[in-house]
């Protein structure tokens, strides 16, 4: 009954940012008030954000599950919702930093808005209307010669490219290597054939000298001589 008691309090007072429901460590009759309906019911029913802090880290309660938040500790609790001095600090430098940026954005732009007006003044001046003629003639005319050149120069290098791939596909360098080429075969066919007909002549030359030591002819020229009879017949004896 206190639990809700000073849950309901609070939210009736509403002097808190944020409620810390619980209990140091113990046993679990000690903890068992934090499983009641009722205190689940009020906590629930907050408006002020409630943190569940009940015993130790292992001990769950029903009060945990209807809580914002649920922290293991009461000590880890507070840590939750109170902030350290050096984090404020650097959150009060970062707000103060976004309003600075904030406050140079808007003069820079009041100040950028104050030069286009006096600008816009300015250029009503018929003779700044005349100068600003002249000079649009200038950069057309300059436009012009520019993509006059550009033009030139592209158109000349496709020309030189085409150069390039009819050279590449003339037949001329192939016509020579193959020319070069049968000359070569031609020469080598050549010396083939002399060096084979060298070789057959000299083959020939060693056959007829053996023919010719063979051949009768060359024995009845050593002084041998045939002898017949008569009719014609060898005489062998």
């Amino acid at each position: 009954g206190q639990i809700v008691r000073a849950i309901e309090l609070a939210n009736q007072r509403n002097e808190c940012d944020v409620l810390i429901v619980g209990r140091g460590g113990g046993s679990l009759e000690d903890l068992w008030s934090f499983n009641d309906e009722r205190v689940a019911r009020a906590i629930f029913a907050s408006r002020i954000p409630v943190v569940s802090a009940v015993g130790h880290e292992t001990d769950v309660t029903i009060a945990d599950f209807v809580a914002d938040l649920r922290a293991p500790t009461p000590s880890a609790a507070a840590e939750v919702v109170s902030r350290n001095q050096q984090e404020l600090l650097r959150q009060v430098q970062s707000t103060r930093q976004r309003l600075e940026m904030a406050m140079d954005y808007y003069l820079a732009n009041r100040t950028r808005r104050f030069t286009q007006i006096h600008h816009r003044l300015q250029q009503q001046h018929p003779q700044l209307r005349l100068a600003r003629q002249q000079t649009m003639l200038e950069r057309l005319q300059k436009r012009m010669s520019f993509a006059l050149e550009n033009q030139l120069k592209r158109t000349g290098q496709q020309q030189q490219r085409l150069t390039q791939r009819l050279n590449q596909q003339n037949p001329q360098p192939k016509i020579h290597r193959a020319q070069t080429r049968i000359q070569q075969l031609e020469y080598r066919l050549a010396e083939t054939l002399r060096v084979q007909l060298s070789a057959t002549r000299e083959r020939f030359g060693n056959a007829v000298t053996h023919l010719e030591a063979v051949s009768p002819l060359s024995t009845l020229a050593r002084g041998y001589s045939v002898t017949t009879a008569t009719d014609g017949n060898v005489l062998k004896k």
